[in-house]
């Protein structure tokens, strides 16, 4: 397979043709959208609904994959916090990412201290709280260990990513749109699941393939914030072996015949920074020039990216003035009239997207 009809495979695989009216119908969803909090959601959808349509009470927003939020079917819940219990020590030191080292030096294994702390999570909040009553909260009921001195803060509290690795296992929920952020207990909320799912862990696998694919162990894994050998324990078995740039990489099987014959990419579409299609661990694939990539994907606030026939072609940024929103693109090629007047026509989806009246596109 080449690259180009990989890309159109995931354009069509994750619904930017507009072919759902429901949310809740959307592919993405069995992955959930990450929300950074700037209306990512709402432009997300936009970007694959025929209708206008938002997230309802069939939505819930928690802390998953790498502790990032995601909203999530609630039908989907249990399955997926169960996916999110580590299947090993090393799977558990690889999910705690960036302080995987500050855990190691509490001197409890990363399993057992993501254990100790959801079930402490799970004690101190049983009611809706602000995340920073829920950390004073839990960081009393913590070994010393979990904790440490924040001086933005100006308090002592627990580890910021063993508290999000552990809020789903304690059954909490995020609550949409507060600030600051809110946790609150599921509606069904059980006990702290410490039993390895396989089954689930390999459900979230298969996902990222269908969305993602053709994709390997070590990207399937990177998008859980795990490594490639704990994704290859949970690798699902029904694959087809794609060969990508004298590659090996894996689909599921039954999304063979999309791959093989996707549907033209004649799409034009503003995506959100955290939109599902830039959420793929294969950047190369998605966006070939380093200095386009070094534009999409920043340290620090990363803006939207514009896709165009396939390509992502550029990116974008909002600027709001009242209840008047205001479009900067930056395109990394030009750009054909009629691809102009489209992105046009998208920008007043985007402001529609976020209860807002479209002043103007700049270029």
């Amino acid at each position: 397979m080449d690259r180009k009809q990989v890309m159109a495979y995931r354009i069509a695989a994750q619904g930017l043709h507009r072919e759902a009216a429901d949310p809740h119908e959307l592919a993405v969803f069995d992955l959930g959208v990450q929300d950074n909090q700037r209306g990512g959601p709402a432009i997300a959808l936009a970007a694959r609904l025929s209708t206008p349509a938002t997230t309802d009470d069939r939505f819930a927003l928690l802390w998953s994959h790498r502790g990032a939020p995601h909203l999530h079917r609630r039908g989907d819940l249990k399955a997926l916090v169960a996916s999110l219990v580590p299947l090993s020590e090393a799977d558990a030191e690889a999910r705690m990412g960036w302080q995987r080292t500050q855990v190691a030096r509490a001197g409890v294994p990363a399993a057992e201290a993501l254990t100790v702390a959801a079930r402490a999570l799970h004690k101190a909040v049983g009611r809706t709280m602000t995340k920073g009553d829920s950390s004073t909260a839990v960081t009393k009921l913590v070994p010393d260990g979990f904790s440490l001195w924040c001086r933005r803060c100006g308090a002592t509290h627990i580890f910021e990513q063993l508290m999000r690795l552990a809020a789903p296992l304690a059954g909490l929920e995020l609550v949409p749109g507060a600030t600051p952020a809110t946790l609150t207990p599921m509606a069904q909320r059980g006990p702290v699941p410490v039993k390895p799912d396989v089954r689930a862990a390999t459900a979230v696998m298969a996902a990222y393939l269908r969305l993602h694919g053709p994709a390997t162990p070590g990207e399937a894994g990177g998008f859980s914030g795990t490594t490639a050998t704990a994704a290859k324990e949970m690798w699902p078995s029904d694959l087809v072996e794609v060969r990508l740039d004298k590659k090996k990489r894996y689909l599921p099987a039954d999304a063979l015949p999309l791959l093989e014959n996707p549907p033209e990419p004649d799409v034009v579409r503003l995506l959100p920074p955290s939109d599902p299609l830039l959420q793929a661990r294969d950047r190369d694939l998605l966006v070939p020039e380093k200095a386009h990539q070094k534009e999409v994907w920043k340290i620090l606030g990363n803006p939207g990216a514009l896709l165009t026939d396939g390509e992502i072609a550029g990116v974008w940024r909002p600027k709001t003035a009242g209840n008047r929103l205001s479009i900067t693109v930056r395109t990394f090629w030009p750009l054909s009239p009629d691809v102009r007047e489209r992105v046009g026509q998208e920008a007043e989806v985007v402001a529609a997207a976020r209860g807002l009246t479209l002043s103007k596109v700049d270029w």
